[in-house]
């Protein structure tokens, strides 16, 4: 049975312009993000319908939407399973998510404005402070972190396709924050990319924040390898 996603429970908050359907997805990849659903688990229309105190209707339309993405696969007549990468797809996944965070931090040096920094700094501060066996909330400071480069890109394009890959890398499971030292070397690595950008070195932001994409490479590799 799948994971009550903790994060994401309760029922869906209704107006603001937001469609039911469109709720309803955005809150299941929440929940991908969040962990609470991982690789293997099972979606069946009642239960999220019956989680998140909306009608089958528009679960039904939010679970198509993740099947047509990739997110989602059948079961064999029972529901859906959230889908396992295999390792050429985790491996393209981080090829290109090194591309496009590259482009937004040189973008970000261009264009963050000193309050922009400032928050950069501040999440980066709070990420130090969570506690070492606090994984979890450390990946959801770096998702914060990453995001608040790509806002700082002022590039519309760039940041809805980094939100769309930031849905795939959900589906990768536990977070690299749980390998051994990679806490405190993804802490230096932000540091420096912090600084690149508050001096406006678009070259240098590129080149840490593609190094930094490949170190979390080689750490969700290692943990690849223990599954």
């Amino acid at each position: 049975m799948a994971r009550r996603p903790a994060k994401t429970g309760g029922s869906i908050a209704r107006g603001g312009g937001v469609a039911l359907g469109e709720a309803v997805f955005r809150s299941l990849c929440e929940a991908l993000q969040a962990g609470s659903y991982r690789a293997g688990d099972r979606l069946r229309e009642e239960e999220v319908a019956q989680r998140l105190k909306v009608s089958r209707t528009p679960v039904r339309e939010a679970l198509g939407r993740l099947a047509a993405r990739g997110f989602v696969e059948p079961a064999g007549g029972r529901g859906l399973i959230v889908r396992n990468l295999d390792i050429s797809e985790v491996l393209e996944l981080y090829a290109m998510r090194e591309i496009m965070e590259g482009a937004a931090a040189r973008l970000a040096a261009e264009h963050a404005s000193a309050p922009e920094v400032d928050a950069l700094r501040d999440i980066e501060q709070a990420f130090v402070e969570t506690p070492a066996a606090d994984a979890a909330e450390m990946a959801r400071l770096n998702r914060s972190f990453h995001e608040a480069i790509c806002r700082a890109a002022r590039n519309r394009y760039l940041d809805n396709a980094s939100r769309e890959l930031q849905d795939w890398i959900a589906l990768l499971g536990p977070t690299t924050f749980t390998v051994t030292g990679r806490p405190s070397s993804s802490h230096g690595e932000h540091q420096a990319m912090i600084d690149a950008i508050a001096a406006r070195d678009g070259d240098k932001a590129e080149q840490l924040a593609r190094a930094h994409i490949r170190e979390a490479l080689r750490c969700r590799l290692k943990l690849l390898q223990k599954q």
